[in-house]
């Protein structure tokens, strides 16, 4: 404070003056540069899994994982770089308020007009830097990344098959196997099961006993196939069937996978356009743009100026808020900087949405909330030269938050309190039934310091979250006019999933932001003072943390997978999906059942089967010898029905054929047959389609037993499964780990610590989401996969806290 009195002493001469622009600028830029991060992480950790995925699964290089983060960022910035601009202004200015540095620099001279020259410094930087991504950068980007998906896009696409599932993702093309061994440069198949799905009421197939395979080109792969042979039907005459052997041939497959949403949008080929491209077809008539009416195009170009000048528009709202949090400080800076970014985006997409409806024009669709926040903070400037109500009612909203927060059960009043039964009352009581000596007068200081930033940083990643999942669905409620109330009821059940995913960051941030202050106010060095171990003052935070590590799982067990299950319906609502059963009776192509050794391996393929009334339509039935794999007798039913009576699959019009070679040696066309041996189940068709996050750990565990033995892949699966006693315990393996960052940073206050979260929590994300991806394809074991990232944060942490001095 000293020093701040120095310089409010040089304050009215022009070096004083620039002094304390400096200091200003210094203390929002700190504050935007932190919010930027942060919100570009919170972009970046939502789509990180499913890019580490694709590039996994296309074994991409570091350099292309670097470039591919890179590509993605400009999209990221057009809207975290007004965000930033606005929590710098309102963190800033909010905490110079708190200290009254605001008031003594205005009873100084300084008027509301200087705080608006010093600050737009910021916002012209920060709308010159939003200019050149917006209109340089991120077209660019956009184009880059279009042309290195295709790149990768089957790269490992003939290394990512598994053995006794059904690959679906090739073009035209069904493919099973029963074993895969690597080898140098390619894959090597063995016993192949290849359905040609041309025609896909009449299937040809091609088995063989061996395949090398062999990556063509970017969209196709080469099967060297050996020792098969191709059956082939006719659609029209059933009496016709040809077979054919081999000895060895080639056969091209194009891969054509779909493309990864999650890498872009759907509007990509627009955002890749450059400034030129998009004028000239902004200005076209609506004819001469195939697929898309003019109006798109001028939408978008409207939009790559409109977000970058709001930082100013940002900015003029922005400096009287945060001049008027007089006593609020940063939690009323904080809570407008999240009101406000609400308020804004809403209002932008809601303009965009009616600006492609033809509501509204393109520019007043665009620009609507530019134009609105520009007038309600001049409005709110002159209010401050002049004094009005206002004003008045946002620092009164600030003196009531803070008086609101200062409520929160905090350690330094953890002697008494005024009545009732509280957490200190419970604690003494268990300590005095149980004689334990844990937790003490000390521990209890601590934990509630600890839950209570815990608390508060939860609400608002929380907040944060459900902010972001709302300018997603924007411009689908607008389109499909979805009620507020199904909006309101998603956005309830979506709560306990944010809240699962993100608590290991809140308990990393809420370590180093509570030791962090105890270390700043030296509270920590009194502790040691007394003979208290350090590894003794940490006990309770990290009890604490096992014990917030348990309710995840208990409320991963109980609550959460219910909870998903109410959110994804509502999102299909929101999102005018068809409705969607988890009852799937549309496979078409599934295992038999294991049999006893020397039973034939059955493969059955139908085109619709309906699970109420137990009824195929057009089956084939293949089976082969377990051995040699060589198919032995195929059935054709146009129907088949299951009858109660005698406990068998009846077929209806059709034929079986068994084949000795390369010769059919009985051909049989039938009215109605039962085959005895075929003892498959109705149920044992009827699979249930679950996301995981949906099951709970003994529902998830044994719907992939059920899916294994059908020959379903089951890989990403196995790896949630493990996931789901993983992730609860990474929240104690991110408390371990903040301590030593947090007891290492001294007096640098929590702005320090919130940094350090950020820096390892981006470390983590990264970790754990390419060891999820490496999992989901097989490069690494399921346990391996899950446990991999606690095992290595674990060990850091442990070892960095052994470092520390007690």
């Amino acid at each position: 404070m000293a020093s701040f009195s120095a310089k409010l002493k040089e304050g009215t001469n022009p070096t004083g003056m620039r002094i304390l622009t400096r200091y200003i600028l210094r203390e929002v830029t700190t504050h935007a540069l932190l919010g930027g991060a942060l919100f570009t992480f919170v972009l970046f950790m939502r789509d990180l899994g499913h890019i580490l995925e694709l590039v996994v699964r296309d074994s991409a290089s570091l350099t292309d994982i670097l470039r591919i983060l890179a590509y993605l960022l400009p999209n990221f910035l057009i809207v975290t770089i007004p965000m930033a601009v606005l929590v710098g202004i309102l963190l800033g200015l909010s905490r110079l308020a708190a200290d009254s540095e605001i008031t003594a620099m205005r009873a100084s001279g300084m008027g509301v007009l200087a705080f608006v020259r010093i600050v737009s410094i910021v916002s012209a930087v920060a709308v010159a830097l939003g200019l050149f991504n917006s209109l340089y950068l991120a077209p660019r980007s956009a184009a880059a990344t279009l042309a290195l998906t295709n790149s990768l896009k089957s790269a490992q696409a003939s290394f990512e098959v598994q053995p006794r599932v059904f690959y679906e993702d090739f073009r035209n093309y069904v493919l099973y196997i029963q074993d895969v061994r690597p080898a140098a440069g390619a894959a090597v198949w063995h016993n192949i099961f290849l359905a040609d799905l041309t025609q896909p009421a009449d299937p040809n197939i091609t088995t063989a006993s061996r395949a090398v395979v062999v990556s063509n080109d970017p969209r196709s792969i080469r099967l060297h196939l050996i020792d098969g042979g191709q059956h082939q039907t006719s659609p029209t005459d059933p009496n016709q069937y040809n077979i054919s052997t081999f000895s060895s041939t080639d056969l091209p497959i194009e891969t054509g996978m779909q493309e990864d949403p999650h890498l872009g949008r759907s509007d990509t080929p627009i955002l890749a356009l450059p400034l030129s491209d998009l004028w000239r077809l902004a200005n076209s008539p609506d004819s001469a743009v195939p697929g898309h009416r003019a109006s798109i195009y001028r939408i978008e170009f409207h939009r790559r100026f409109s977000y970058p000048f709001a930082c100013l528009v940002l900015m003029l709202i922005g400096v009287p808020l945060g001049l008027s949090s007089k006593r609020g400080g940063k939690s009323t800076g904080f809570v407008l900087t999240i009101v406000l970014v609400f308020v804004y985006y809403f209002l932008s997409q809601i303009g965009i949405a009616l600006a492609k409806n033809g509501k509204l024009s393109p520019f007043a669709g665009v620009w609507g909330a530019n134009l609105l926040f520009a007038t309600a903070g001049i409005l709110l400037l002159y209010q401050m030269s002049r004094g009005g109500i206002a004003l008045g009612l946002v620092s009164s909203a600030g003196v009531w938050l803070n008086k609101l927060l200062t409520r929160f059960p905090r350690g330094r009043r953890f002697a008494a309190s005024s009545g009732g039964l509280n957490l200190s009352t419970a604690l003494r009581r268990f300590r005095s039934t149980f004689h334990i000596q844990f937790p003490l007068l000390l521990d209890d200081y601590v934990m509630r310091e600890y839950a209570t930033n815990f608390a508060l940083i939860l609400s608002s990643f929380s907040a944060l979250f459900l902010i972001f999942t709302f300018f997603e669905l924007t411009g689908d409620i607008i389109r499909n006019r979805t009620p507020l109330v199904t909006v309101g009821d998603y956005l309830i059940n979506l709560i306990p999933f944010i809240l699962y995913n993100v608590t290991p960051l809140c308990a990393l941030v809420a370590v180093l932001v509570t030791f962090g202050a105890l270390s700043r106010t030296s509270e920590i060095t009194a502790m040691k003072a007394t003979g208290v171990s350090v590894y003794r003052i940490i006990a309770p935070v990290l009890f604490t943390t096992l014990v917030i590590a348990g309710c995840l799982f208990t409320f991963d067990e109980l609550y959460l997978p219910a909870a998903n299950r109410r959110q994804e319906a509502l999102r299909s609502i929101i999102k005018d999906k068809p409705a969607q059963t988890f009852l799937r009776p549309d496979r078409k192509w599934i295992s038999g059942q294991a049999g006893p050794s020397g039973s034939p391996s059955r493969i059955f393929f139908y085109q619709f089967f309906d699970a109420s009334k137990n009824i195929f339509a057009n089956l084939t039935v293949f089976e082969f010898d377990p051995g040699s794999f060589v198919l032995k007798r195929r059935i054709f039913a146009s129907s088949a029905h299951w009858n109660e009576r005698v406990g068998q699959w009846v077929f209806e019009n059709g034929w079986q054929r068994t084949f000795e070679g390369d010769t059919i040696s009985s051909y049989q066309p039938f009215t109605v047959t039962a085959f005895s041996d075929i003892h498959e189940q109705p149920s044992y068709f009827v699979k249930e389609d679950r996301p995981a996050q949906e099951m709970s750990y003994n529902e998830l565990s044994r719907y992939i037993s059920d899916l294994n033995q059908s020959g379903f892949d089951t890989k990403r699966l196995s790896v949630q499964l493990n996931r789901k006693l993983a992730y609860p315990l990474i929240t104690l393996v991110m408390a371990i780990l903040a301590v030593p960052f947090a007891l290492s940073m001294g007096k640098r206050g929590s702005l320090a610590g919130i940094a350090t979260a950020i820096g390892l929590a981006i470390a983590y994300w990264v970790v754990d989401a390419l060891f999820q991806a490496m999992g989901n394809v097989n490069t690494l074991p399921a346990v391996l996969a899950a446990w991999s990232p606690d095992l290595l944060f674990g060990i850091a942490g442990t070892y960095l806290l052994l470092r520390t001095q007690t």
